[in-house]
Protein backbone atom coordinates (compact mmCIF):
# COMPACT_ATOMS: atom_id res chain seq x y z
CA UNK A 1 0.00 0.00 0.00
CA UNK A 2 1.36 3.40 -0.98
CA UNK A 3 1.96 6.13 1.58
CA UNK A 4 -0.93 8.23 0.20
CA UNK A 5 -3.42 5.37 0.42
CA UNK A 6 -2.17 4.49 3.90
CA UNK A 7 -2.79 8.08 5.06
CA UNK A 8 -6.30 8.04 3.54
CA UNK A 9 -7.00 4.73 5.26
CA UNK A 10 -5.84 5.99 8.65
CA UNK A 11 -7.71 9.29 8.37
CA UNK A 12 -10.88 7.52 7.20
CA UNK A 13 -10.79 5.07 10.12
CA UNK A 14 -10.06 7.88 12.55
CA UNK A 15 -13.07 9.88 11.38
CA UNK A 16 -15.26 6.77 11.52
CA UNK A 17 -14.15 6.06 15.09
CA UNK A 18 -14.81 9.69 16.04
CA UNK A 19 -18.31 9.54 14.57
CA UNK A 20 -19.12 6.31 16.42
CA UNK A 21 -17.74 7.76 19.66
CA UNK A 22 -19.93 10.86 19.27
CA UNK A 23 -22.99 8.66 18.86
CA UNK A 24 -22.03 6.57 21.89
CA UNK A 25 -22.09 9.68 24.09
CA UNK A 26 -25.86 9.77 23.67
CA UNK A 27 -26.18 6.14 24.73
CA UNK A 28 -23.89 6.68 27.72
CA UNK A 29 -25.85 9.73 28.89
CA UNK A 30 -29.20 7.96 28.54
CA UNK A 31 -27.89 4.84 30.31
CA UNK A 32 -26.42 6.89 33.16
CA UNK A 33 -29.70 8.76 33.67
CA UNK A 34 -31.67 5.51 33.61
CA UNK A 35 -29.43 3.77 36.14
CA UNK A 36 -29.56 6.74 38.50
CA UNK A 37 -33.36 6.89 38.09
CA UNK A 38 -33.91 3.24 39.01
CA UNK A 39 -34.24 3.75 42.80
CA UNK A 40 -37.39 5.88 42.48
CA UNK A 41 -38.78 3.62 39.75
CA UNK A 42 -38.48 0.64 42.09
CA UNK A 43 -40.07 2.61 44.94
CA UNK A 44 -42.93 4.38 43.12
CA UNK A 45 -44.84 3.12 40.04
CA UNK A 46 -44.10 5.08 36.88
CA UNK A 47 -47.81 5.75 36.33
CA UNK A 48 -48.07 7.35 39.75
CA UNK A 49 -45.01 9.50 39.05
CA UNK A 50 -46.26 10.73 35.70
CA UNK A 51 -49.85 11.37 36.81
CA UNK A 52 -49.13 12.67 40.31
CA UNK A 53 -49.87 16.36 40.84
CA UNK A 54 -48.13 16.82 44.21
CA UNK A 55 -44.45 17.69 44.43
CA UNK A 56 -43.38 17.45 48.08
CA UNK A 57 -39.97 15.72 48.25
CA UNK A 58 -39.88 16.04 52.05
CA UNK A 59 -42.96 13.80 52.20
CA UNK A 60 -41.78 11.44 49.48
CA UNK A 61 -44.28 12.76 46.88
CA UNK A 62 -42.85 13.24 43.41
CA UNK A 63 -45.61 14.08 40.95
CA UNK A 64 -44.46 15.10 37.48
CA UNK A 65 -47.87 15.97 36.06
CA UNK A 66 -47.65 19.72 36.83
CA UNK A 67 -44.21 20.30 35.21
CA UNK A 68 -45.07 18.06 32.26
CA UNK A 69 -48.32 19.99 31.72
CA UNK A 70 -46.46 23.30 32.04
CA UNK A 71 -43.90 22.18 29.45
CA UNK A 72 -46.57 21.06 26.98
CA UNK A 73 -48.70 24.21 27.38
CA UNK A 74 -45.77 26.60 26.91
CA UNK A 75 -44.50 24.59 23.94
CA UNK A 76 -47.92 24.44 22.28
CA UNK A 77 -48.36 28.21 22.63
CA UNK A 78 -44.91 28.70 21.11
CA UNK A 79 -45.72 26.45 18.16
CA UNK A 80 -49.11 28.10 17.56
CA UNK A 81 -47.27 31.42 17.23
CA UNK A 82 -44.20 30.14 15.39
CA UNK A 83 -45.65 27.77 12.78
CA UNK A 84 -47.73 30.19 10.66
CA UNK A 85 -45.21 33.04 10.88
CA UNK A 86 -42.26 30.78 10.09
CA UNK A 87 -43.92 29.02 7.15
CA UNK A 88 -45.18 32.26 5.60
CA UNK A 89 -41.72 33.80 6.00
CA UNK A 90 -40.12 30.75 4.40
CA UNK A 91 -42.57 30.87 1.47
CA UNK A 92 -41.79 34.53 0.87
CA UNK A 93 -38.03 33.97 0.98
CA UNK A 94 -38.19 30.90 -1.27
CA UNK A 95 -40.78 32.04 -3.81
CA UNK A 96 -41.15 35.82 -3.82
CA UNK A 97 -37.99 37.47 -2.49
CA UNK A 98 -35.23 38.44 -4.90
CA UNK A 99 -31.88 36.73 -4.62
CA UNK A 100 -30.30 39.91 -3.27
CA UNK A 101 -32.92 40.32 -0.54
CA UNK A 102 -32.76 36.62 0.35
CA UNK A 103 -29.01 36.77 0.74
CA UNK A 104 -29.41 39.61 3.26
CA UNK A 105 -32.32 38.23 5.29
CA UNK A 106 -31.25 34.59 5.67
CA UNK A 107 -27.99 35.42 7.52
CA UNK A 108 -29.97 37.61 9.92
CA UNK A 109 -32.41 34.77 10.57
CA UNK A 110 -29.53 32.36 11.12
CA UNK A 111 -28.01 34.86 13.52
CA UNK A 112 -31.09 34.53 15.75
CA UNK A 113 -30.19 30.89 16.42
CA UNK A 114 -26.73 31.87 17.69
CA UNK A 115 -27.99 34.29 20.34
CA UNK A 116 -27.56 32.77 23.84
CA UNK A 117 -30.85 31.73 25.50
CA UNK A 118 -30.14 33.94 28.51
CA UNK A 119 -30.22 36.97 26.21
CA UNK A 120 -33.69 35.93 25.03
CA UNK A 121 -34.68 35.54 28.67
CA UNK A 122 -33.48 39.01 29.65
CA UNK A 123 -35.18 40.49 26.58
CA UNK A 124 -38.36 38.64 27.52
CA UNK A 125 -38.28 40.12 31.03
CA UNK A 126 -37.68 43.66 29.76
CA UNK A 127 -40.09 43.64 26.80
CA UNK A 128 -42.49 40.69 26.67
CA UNK A 129 -43.40 40.42 30.35
CA UNK A 130 -44.57 44.08 30.71
CA UNK A 131 -46.57 43.85 27.47
CA UNK A 132 -48.26 40.62 28.57
CA UNK A 133 -49.03 42.17 31.96
CA UNK A 134 -50.74 45.16 30.33
CA UNK A 135 -52.69 42.91 27.96
CA UNK A 136 -53.85 40.74 30.87
CA UNK A 137 -54.98 43.80 32.83
CA UNK A 138 -56.93 45.12 29.84
CA UNK A 139 -58.59 41.76 29.15
CA UNK A 140 -59.25 41.25 32.86
CA UNK A 141 -61.53 44.29 32.88
CA UNK A 142 -63.89 42.43 30.54
CA UNK A 143 -63.61 39.09 32.35
CA UNK A 144 -63.14 37.04 29.18
CA UNK A 145 -63.21 33.34 30.17
CA UNK A 146 -60.31 31.01 29.37
CA UNK A 147 -57.99 34.02 29.08
CA UNK A 148 -57.91 35.36 32.61
CA UNK A 149 -58.90 33.90 35.94
CA UNK A 150 -58.05 36.70 38.35
CA UNK A 151 -58.13 39.74 36.07
CA UNK A 152 -54.49 40.53 36.76
CA UNK A 153 -51.13 39.10 35.75
CA UNK A 154 -47.57 40.13 36.59
CA UNK A 155 -46.63 39.09 33.05
CA UNK A 156 -44.62 36.04 34.08
CA UNK A 157 -46.84 33.50 32.39
CA UNK A 158 -47.10 30.70 29.87
CA UNK A 159 -47.90 33.29 27.20
CA UNK A 160 -44.61 35.12 27.85
CA UNK A 161 -42.74 31.83 27.75
CA UNK A 162 -44.53 30.85 24.54
CA UNK A 163 -43.68 34.12 22.80
CA UNK A 164 -40.00 33.91 23.73
CA UNK A 165 -39.84 30.26 22.68
CA UNK A 166 -41.56 31.03 19.38
CA UNK A 167 -38.89 33.60 18.53
CA UNK A 168 -36.19 31.10 19.45
CA UNK A 169 -37.52 28.41 17.08
CA UNK A 170 -38.16 30.81 14.18
CA UNK A 171 -34.68 30.31 12.61
CA UNK A 172 -34.86 26.52 12.67
CA UNK A 173 -38.31 26.23 11.10
CA UNK A 174 -37.72 29.01 8.56
CA UNK A 175 -34.35 27.69 7.34
CA UNK A 176 -35.57 24.11 6.84
CA UNK A 177 -38.91 25.12 5.30
CA UNK A 178 -37.24 27.59 2.95
CA UNK A 179 -34.81 24.88 1.87
CA UNK A 180 -37.51 22.31 1.12
CA UNK A 181 -39.59 24.84 -0.83
CA UNK A 182 -36.58 25.70 -2.99
CA UNK A 183 -35.94 21.97 -3.54
CA UNK A 184 -39.24 21.54 -5.40
CA UNK A 185 -38.39 20.71 -9.05
CA UNK A 186 -38.97 23.62 -11.40
CA UNK A 187 -40.87 21.33 -13.80
CA UNK A 188 -43.66 20.94 -11.26
CA UNK A 189 -43.97 24.70 -10.79
CA UNK A 190 -43.91 25.38 -14.53
CA UNK A 191 -46.53 22.71 -15.23
CA UNK A 192 -48.90 24.31 -12.71
CA UNK A 193 -48.30 27.82 -14.01
CA UNK A 194 -48.78 26.69 -17.61
CA UNK A 195 -52.36 25.57 -16.97
CA UNK A 196 -53.31 29.01 -15.64
CA UNK A 197 -52.65 28.70 -11.92
CA UNK A 198 -51.33 31.75 -10.11
CA UNK A 199 -48.09 31.63 -8.15
CA UNK A 200 -49.98 31.44 -4.83
CA UNK A 201 -52.26 28.68 -6.14
CA UNK A 202 -49.19 26.76 -7.25
CA UNK A 203 -47.63 27.13 -3.81
CA UNK A 204 -50.82 26.28 -1.95
CA UNK A 205 -52.14 23.35 -4.01
CA UNK A 206 -49.03 21.89 -5.66
CA UNK A 207 -45.79 22.67 -3.84
CA UNK A 208 -47.13 22.21 -0.31
CA UNK A 209 -48.33 18.73 -1.23
CA UNK A 210 -44.94 17.81 -2.62
CA UNK A 211 -42.93 18.98 0.39
CA UNK A 212 -45.53 18.59 3.16
CA UNK A 213 -43.37 15.99 4.91
CA UNK A 214 -40.42 18.37 4.90
CA UNK A 215 -42.48 21.15 6.46
CA UNK A 216 -43.69 18.71 9.12
CA UNK A 217 -40.08 17.73 9.82
CA UNK A 218 -39.20 21.40 10.33
CA UNK A 219 -42.14 21.82 12.72
CA UNK A 220 -41.18 18.69 14.68
CA UNK A 221 -37.58 19.85 15.02
CA UNK A 222 -38.83 23.22 16.22
CA UNK A 223 -41.08 21.47 18.73
CA UNK A 224 -38.20 19.39 20.09
CA UNK A 225 -36.06 22.53 20.41
CA UNK A 226 -38.85 24.29 22.30
CA UNK A 227 -39.43 21.35 24.66
CA UNK A 228 -35.79 21.21 25.67
CA UNK A 229 -35.20 24.93 26.15
CA UNK A 230 -34.40 25.87 29.76
CA UNK A 231 -32.95 29.24 30.60
CA UNK A 232 -35.15 31.60 28.57
CA UNK A 233 -38.36 29.86 29.69
CA UNK A 234 -37.17 29.69 33.27
CA UNK A 235 -36.76 33.47 33.36
CA UNK A 236 -40.21 34.47 32.04
CA UNK A 237 -42.67 31.69 32.81
CA UNK A 238 -43.13 32.38 36.52
CA UNK A 239 -42.15 28.98 38.01
CA UNK A 240 -45.24 28.35 40.13
CA UNK A 241 -46.11 24.75 40.98
CA UNK A 242 -49.58 24.53 39.47
CA UNK A 243 -51.28 23.80 36.18
CA UNK A 244 -52.07 27.21 34.62
CA UNK A 245 -55.76 28.03 34.33
CA UNK A 246 -55.21 30.60 31.60
CA UNK A 247 -52.48 31.77 29.25
CA UNK A 248 -51.75 34.69 31.61
CA UNK A 249 -50.96 32.47 34.59
CA UNK A 250 -47.50 31.17 35.52
CA UNK A 251 -46.41 27.55 35.10
CA UNK A 252 -43.53 25.31 36.11
CA UNK A 253 -42.01 23.51 33.10
CA UNK A 254 -39.97 20.34 33.45
CA UNK A 255 -36.78 22.15 32.50
CA UNK A 256 -37.42 24.70 35.24
CA UNK A 257 -37.97 21.94 37.79
CA UNK A 258 -34.57 20.43 37.01
CA UNK A 259 -32.68 23.72 36.83
CA UNK A 260 -34.20 25.16 40.02
CA UNK A 261 -34.04 22.10 42.24
CA UNK A 262 -31.11 19.92 41.30
CA UNK A 263 -28.46 20.20 43.97
CA UNK A 264 -30.89 21.13 46.73
CA UNK A 265 -32.16 18.85 49.49
CA UNK A 266 -30.12 15.91 48.20
CA UNK A 267 -30.28 14.39 51.67
CA UNK A 268 -33.96 13.61 51.04
CA UNK A 269 -34.37 9.99 49.92
CA UNK A 270 -35.19 9.57 46.22
CA UNK A 271 -34.79 13.30 45.53
CA UNK A 272 -31.77 12.99 43.25
CA UNK A 273 -33.28 9.96 41.55
CA UNK A 274 -36.46 11.95 40.86
CA UNK A 275 -34.47 14.82 39.35
CA UNK A 276 -32.56 12.47 37.06
CA UNK A 277 -35.79 10.74 36.05
CA UNK A 278 -37.15 14.15 35.01
CA UNK A 279 -34.00 14.70 32.95
CA UNK A 280 -34.40 11.26 31.36
CA UNK A 281 -38.05 11.94 30.45
CA UNK A 282 -37.09 15.25 28.88
CA UNK A 283 -34.22 13.69 26.96
CA UNK A 284 -36.37 10.86 25.59
CA UNK A 285 -39.09 13.26 24.43
CA UNK A 286 -36.61 15.50 22.61
CA UNK A 287 -34.80 12.47 21.16
CA UNK A 288 -38.03 10.94 19.88
CA UNK A 289 -39.16 14.04 18.02
CA UNK A 290 -35.66 14.77 16.68
CA UNK A 291 -35.23 11.25 15.28
CA UNK A 292 -38.71 11.35 13.75
CA UNK A 293 -37.93 14.64 12.00
CA UNK A 294 -34.58 13.37 10.75
CA UNK A 295 -36.16 10.24 9.31
CA UNK A 296 -38.69 12.36 7.42
CA UNK A 297 -35.93 14.56 5.99
CA UNK A 298 -33.89 11.51 4.96
CA UNK A 299 -36.90 10.06 3.16
CA UNK A 300 -37.42 13.35 1.30
CA UNK A 301 -33.76 13.51 0.28
CA UNK A 302 -33.89 9.95 -1.02
CA UNK A 303 -37.07 10.71 -2.94
CA UNK A 304 -35.46 13.76 -4.57
CA UNK A 305 -32.36 11.71 -5.45
CA UNK A 306 -34.47 8.99 -7.08
CA UNK A 307 -36.23 11.59 -9.20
Amino acid sequence: MSLKKRKDYIVGNLMEATSILSGLFLVVIALALFLRSMPILFEIPLKELLLGTTWLPSEGKFGFMVPIAGTLIVTLIAMIIAIPLSILSAIYLAEYASGKLRSKILPLIDLLSSIPPVVYGVWGILVIVPIVSRIASTIGKYGIPFLTSEGYSAGYSVLSGGIVLAIMVFPLIISITEHVFRSVPSDIKEASLSVGATRWQTIKHVETRVIFSGVMAAVILGFSRAVGETMAVLMVVGNVQKVPGSIFEPAYPLTGLIANNYGEMMSIPMYESAMLLAALILMLVVLFFTIMARLILIRIERGMANE
